[in-house]
């Protein structure tokens, strides 16, 4: 017997289901199912790779890869064909909206408008002198921001207490922060982050103030692959300080 398909989990439904081309005829329309809506979503408009996807649309890499390739075929033939595309189907679930997903893709109800603005969160950005400090694992300051309607309406700066890079999770999580931005991050503290409902945004640099408020207005530019594989003493050694070479940036894979 051929296996069941699993349900794949989809943050929300379209806002728009059907597009049509302006002389469309009477040709059949191209049907594009919920899940392959959302890869595309989540890869071509909110910048995940395919390991990613797979874990936000709970099932595996190979899965994704081959929902991924349907709906760009599909949307190819709707553009090339001069066909309309109508979004609907498909074996899916929703969000349940329990908390925020895990790499910032939430879409309404969970927490953003229409307009992508966040409606109300708190966001932690690693902090020194201004700026976003370039290593999770190592700062000793975090800033706090609460936006309400896609505005930042309190701020204040609190420090880290000594822990340290998967630690700082669950500080975090203590503080009731919901996002955080920061530039490098190890693998291991992505995951704590993860496990904490934590929504990361990373490879971020320049001034906290500045980032905090383009994430609440929808419109932070940030690395979703972003790795930092500098670790141990000599990350703070001379000429080798993880906020002087932009770890998050180039250095970091």
């Amino acid at each position: 017997m051929p296996r069941p398909q699993r349900c794949r989990r989809i943050c929300g439904m379209p806002a728009h289901t059907r597009f049509s081309p302006e002389a469309e005829g009477n040709r059949e329309p191209v049907l594009l199912s919920l899940d392959e809506y959302e890869s595309i979503r989540l890869m071509d408009r909110e910048g995940l790779t395919h390991e990613q996807c797979a874990e936000v649309m709970q099932v595996s890499r190979t899965t994704v890869t081959e929902i991924y390739a349907s709906a760009r075929r599909k949307l190819a033939e709707a553009i090339v064909d001069g066909r309309a595309l109508v979004i609907d189907g498909g074996r899916v679930r929703l969000c349940d909206h329990s908390g925020p997903c895990g790499y910032g893709v939430c879409v309404p109800p969970c927490n953003k408008d229409q307009t992508g603005r966040i409606k109300t969160m708190r966001i932690a950005a690693t902090y020194e002198n201004g700026n976003i400090f370039q290593h999770f694992g190592h700062t000793e300051q975090f800033k706090l921001y609460d936006v309400e309607d896609g505005k930042i309406v309190r701020s204040e700066v609190v420090g880290a207490d000594g822990f340290g890079h998967g630690a700082l999770a669950g500080f975090l999580k203590s503080k009731g922060v919901d996002a955080l931005i920061c530039g490098g991050i190890g693998g291991g503290a992505q995951m704590a982050l993860r496990e904490a409902g934590i929504a990361l945004y990373g490879g971020v640099t320049g001034p906290a103030d500045a980032a905090a408020a383009a994430l609440a207005a929808g419109a932070l530019s940030y690395d979703p692959d972003v790795h930092c594989d500098h670790h141990g003493e000599h990350h703070h050694g001379e000429g080798h300080a993880c906020g002087s070479h932009g770890c998050g940036t180039h250095h970091c894979h």
